[in-house]
């Protein structure tokens, strides 16, 4: 037939073209331009089911659509017939059911493809087969697949590798046909060469796969929920009238009376299920979990492949190459190598417009992810239906961990204010605030620094008492007891959702290995069988069967990877890459802390330097602002690139499981971030002012630099400084810009690139997206590690060095309370709806938060022994006050020099700066006076002071540890409600399976009795009717079993 010519079969001028929105037909689309050597016989297969013609009128091959517009049908008629006809977007709820507008989108595949640009020369062409069944499944095709384009001037270069991926998809889509999914391709999009594939489950799909997963589901049968009695049950609905207004207003938020017996799910046992609304009976969360699962398992390993013309594309090598590049498992490893993009479930519907019908996703917009309804609890049921389990854990772990920051806060808030109420009354601040005193110090750094008066430290010493008061022992004691608290308050909460979400049962099964693992492995066999094929070369009769050799190499990348596996032998190169990489990491973060330290130095004698007495008063306070300053900034940088490290340091260990890849991730993660957030801090905790030396003996970095001095208040104030500015600092620029910028920008950026796309195409532009196509603009989900990671990094900050800043809770408190919120919005509306994952617990994290509480209380404790001056006031107060007061207590802390002893070049060179010559100057130590024998030698005070501040660290340790460990014994891990509940549970279970087999038994003795009465009517009847007995038999026993 020629190229220009229409053959058109029974065309009537009425008939119906289906209720297709635009200039096309619905069911065909378009693949890509370069696909158009393909073979006539593949042509294009159009669904009968979603075909634009009537089933008597589908006989039409359309070969040219410049020859249907030179017989009259242009544009402007076709634009005429659609506007007569319904919108088929309307019918399917914009891409959230298929074009029948009947079946439930579960899942989208999203692909690439080239789409060309010269719309007009494009040959349609659509090939049908009026076959009224298909003889297999594989034959099934996809609802617009198929489209064969060609152009009319020259055929444009064929890419083999866009063919290759073709094939793959194909290969796999068929694959999932065969496993029971129902497919449609669209095309039709406004966004240019991308193609969607819409993934659905129909019932007995569900059913088998809720089967395999052993999902509990909900039962016919109802219990009651044990109710308090008595005093309780008034305190309880005292307490619910009162929180109340805090209560979201969701229908899974309420205090439920009843509950549905739940079990396993079983094909056989239907009739235990309340199966009356099918539709219903598996929500979009289980639904798109069993989608996954399918996806997960379906194999992509056949050798369809797309061979180059001369290219020598025929090598075993090559065809093994394309078997590892697809993987043993299907979704994972295609979604590595870019045959699929993407693969998301879709959000329920829009979150905000008029006319946006009711839907989860609307409600969490409403009652969770919005700033206004901070004050209220979050609807935890409704997130874990909506997201899953995993996430649902994640949610109520940070609320829990929120609602416990309320009294840790208040505790905090009083011993604050303790500090400020006790300023005026702290006779050690008083005592350096007086200038009768006329205490002179010596100086802070050689020749350029001249010596000072003490009393001009009297703001450092009067701040650092608001936290560095005997109410802080208090606060370090309750901050332990606390944090063992919150962890056995979350474990009990954990139970309670494990009950409440029918999770008391389940075990986390082995996941399939990752695709990385199985082509590592595949890799690994296949230089086994070089090896091997390399020693038969030499044994030519072993190898005289080479249909036997070359069926072992087609199946070398399927059978191979069964028998093989990773040993440490095979990973000893990547855990070498890690163990130097992460001595590496942690080197450079000690190197920074180390430059830093050399910039405080550097600019305290620089700027000692000034002439002006003011700038000279604040050196102290500019240079540790600064420092910190640098110190934040260099630990966000550090954040990022520490966690890209991270990854790529797991990824070359090539663990077999996700579960495995996120564990080594998060443990690589948390130890190169701890590090990075809390080195600066440990420094000035244990490090500053230790090896300093003494005036005429400093210690020296590059024969230059002198080691940093405490103020003479202590370096409790400094720590708090730096704590206090690097936990907002990391709070504030990580949730605002990190997480709230940058999406933002990202957003934008999408933006414009789909107007600018937009301005291209007019049509397209006015037609409303779909679902899938809103939804593939949204960020892709990326994991709950970066958001635990945050919050866990906080818990440090307000365990471990809790004792120097009381107001950390605070601060966490604050900023936990946006960052539910905000986190709440961002996975309502800013990213693709994540793949609900079952869990019963946080995993790792618990281990970790365990940890971290055990390391609080060490850190306290020497941070209270050594940093701060309570064990020195207390020795002095018990040992050597004269009338039991702290008065002289800080003339008992400094220790006297002569300034004769200064070494050559040392000493200041405007020794009159004060206005009078200086004979000793002062310096905080305990050490001998330079008019003793043993001049400048460590005193007896120093090993009394320390013998003190070691049996506090021992007694501190041991005595809150046992307190922790008293807590973690008296609370039970489960409540006792709970437990009862779940031994109800299994009792009422075994009580309906045995009530189901006495049904069995009685309805067995009642068809015996039946039989039997009717065997005996037979036999009284058939002497009368010999000729006819079998036949009345028959018609004895045909009697209906109502079952």
């Amino acid at each position: 037939m020629d190229k220009d010519e229409i053959h058109l079969r029974r065309l009537p001028a009425a008939a119906p073209w289906g209720p297709h929105a635009d200039s096309e037909f619905h069911g065909v689309d378009f693949l890509p331009g370069d696909l158009n050597e393909a073979p006539e016989e593949t042509g294009m297969r159009v669904n009968k089911k979603y075909s634009c013609l009537p089933a008597e009128e589908k006989g039409i091959h359309i070969i040219n659509i410049r020859a249907i517009e030179d017989i009259g049908y242009d544009q402007h008629e076709s634009t005429l017939l659609n506007s007569l006809s319904k919108n088929p977007d309307a019918d399917c709820k914009y891409g959230l059911y298929f074009r029948d507008g009947k079946r439930k989108v579960d899942y989208i595949l999203v692909y690439h493809y080239k789409k060309s640009s010269a719309g007009k020369t494009l040959t349609r062409r659509v090939h049908h087969n009026d076959s009224s069944a298909r003889s297999t499944k594989q034959d099934q095709p996809l609802p617009g697949k198929g489209v064969q384009l060609e152009m009319r001037e020259s055929e444009p270069h064929v890419d083999y590798h866009e063919d290759d991926k073709r094939f793959r998809r194909e290969e796999y889509e068929g694959n999932l046909v065969e496993a029971g999914l129902e497919l449609e391709r669209d095309e039709d999009t406004k966004i240019h060469g991308v193609g969607f594939v819409k993934i659905h489950a129909p019932w007995n799909v569900l059913c088998r796969e809720a089967e395999f997963l052993k999902l509990k589901m909900p039962t016919k049968k109802m219990y009651q929920i044990n109710q308090t009695h008595g005093l309780l049950k008034k305190i309880n609905s005292v307490i619910q009238k009162i929180t109340e207004p805090i209560q979201p207003k969701v229908a899974e938020h309420k205090p439920q009376t009843v509950k549905r017996l739940s079990y396993p799910f079983s094909r056989e046992k239907q009739h235990l299920f309340d199966l009356s609304d099918r539709d219903s009976f598996f929500d979009s969360k289980t639904r798109s979990t069993i989608v996954y699962e399918i996806l997960k398992r379906t194999t992509c390993t056949k050798a369809k492949y797309s061979m180059g013309k001369g290219e020598g594309r025929k090598k075993e090598t090559t065809l093994l190459n394309k078997r590892r590049k697809c993987g043993k498992y299907g979704i994972t490893s295609l979604l590595a190598n870019g045959v699929y993009s993407a693969a998301y479930p879709l959000h329920d519907g829009d979150y905000e417009g008029e006319n946006v019908e009711p839907n989860d996703r609307k409600l969490l917009c409403e009652e969770w992810a919005s700033y206004g309804v901070f004050y209220k609890y979050q609807p935890i049921d409704l997130v874990r239906k909506y997201f899953g389990e995993k996430i649902g854990l994640y949610f109520a772990w940070l609320g829990v961990y929120t609602q416990m920051l309320i009294p840790a806060s208040i505790v905090g808030i009083i011993v604050f204010l303790y500090g400020c109420a006790t300023v005026d009354e702290n006779i050690p601040s008083m005592e350096m605030c007086d200038q009768r005193n006329n205490i002179t110090m010596c100086p802070l750094c050689d020749r350029t620094c001249s010596y000072w008066k003490m009393s001009s430290a009297c703001a450092t010493a009067r701040a650092s008492h608001l936290f560095d008061n005997p109410a802080t022992v208090f606060f370090s004691v309750f901050m332990a007891l606390w944090a063992a608290t919150f962890m056995e308050h979350w474990k009990r909460k954990q139970m309670r959702l494990n009950y409440r979400w029918d999770l008391t049962g389940f075990e986390e099964e082995e996941d399939h290995p990752r695709a990385e693992y199985e082509a590592k492995v595949l890799e690994k066999s296949l230089r086994k069988e070089h090896k091997q094929k390399e020693k038969h070369r030499y044994f030519p009769e072993e190898t005289a069967n080479k249909w036997r050799q070359r069926v072992k190499t087609v199946m070398a990348g399927v059978k191979l990877t069964d028998k093989e596996k990773l040993t440490w032998k095979d990973r000893f190169p990547a855990y070498l890459t890690n163990f130097v990489g992460i001595i590496f990491m942690v080197g450079l973060t000690f190197a920074i802390v180390f430059g830093v330290i050399i910039y405080r130095i550097s600019t305290a004698a620089a700027l000692a330097i000034s002439s002006t007495p003011s700038g000279r008063s604040s050196v102290r306070v500019t240079v540790t602002a600064t420092a910190v300053i640098i110190n934040l900034v260099v630990i966000i940088i550090l954040d990022e690139v520490y966690g890209c490290i991270a990854r790529w340091l797991t990824q070359i260990e090539v663990p077999k499981t996700d579960k495995n890849f996120e564990e080594r991730l998060i443990f690589k993660a948390f130890l190169l971030k701890f590090v990075n957030a809390y080195t600066p801090i440990f420094y000035v905790a244990f490090f500053k002012g230790r090896f300093v030396g003494r005036p005429g003996d400093y210690v020296y970095i590059f024969h230059s630099f002198r080691m940093e001095e405490c103020a003479p208040g202590g370096c409790l104030m400094e720590l708090c400084i730096q704590l206090s500015i690097i936990m907002l600092g990391k709070q504030l620029i990580q949730n605002n810009l990190f997480e709230i910028g940058i999406p933002k920008m990202k957003k934008f950026i999408r933006y414009m690139k789909l107007k600018r796309r937009r301005s291209l195409d007019h049509e397209e532009h006015m037609k409303k997206k779909q679902r899938y196509e809103v939804d593939y603009n949204l960020e892709p989900f990326a994991g709950l590690t970066p958001e635990y990671m945050e919050m866990i990094i906080q818990f440090g900050f307000v365990t471990l060095f809790v004792a120097s800043f009381p107001l950390a809770p605070l601060f966490a408190l604050l900023n936990n309370i946006i960052e539910i919120r905000l986190d709440a919005k961002k996975f309502v509306t800013e990213l693709r709806r994540p793949v609900a994952v079952r869990a019963k617990d946080i995993g790792i994290w618990y281990n970790i938060l365990r940890g971290i509480g055990k390391l609080a209380v060490i850190i306290n404790a020497f941070v209270i022994s050594f940093t701060s001056d309570f064990i020195p006031r207390l020795v002095y107060l018990y040992m050597y006050s004269e009338n039991g007061t702290m008065h002289g207590f800080v003339n008992h802390t400094l220790s006297s020099f002569n300034v004769s002893d200064f070494q050559a070049g040392t000493a200041p060179n405007d020794p009159m700066d004060l206005g009078y010559e200086v004979q000793i100057c002062r310096y905080k130590d305990y050490r001998e006076p330079p008019w003793s024998e043993n001049k400048y030698d460590i005193s007896k005070d120093f090993w009394a002071v320390l013998a003190a501040r070691l049996a506090f660290v021992i007694v501190f340790q041991n005595l809150v540890m046992f307190m922790s460990d008293f807590v973690d014994w008296i609370i039970p891990d489960i409540p006792k409600d709970i437990s009862q509940q779940i031994h109800k549970e299994k009792v009422l279970m075994v009580e309906v399976f045995m009530r189901e087999e006495q049904g069995k038994l009685q309805m067995l003795e009642t068809w015996k009795d039946n039989d039997k009465k009717k065997g005996e009517n037979c036999n009284n009847h058939s002497p009368r009717l010999p000729r006819s007995r079998s036949g009345s038999l028959s018609s004895c026993h045909s009697y209906p079993l109502d079952v």
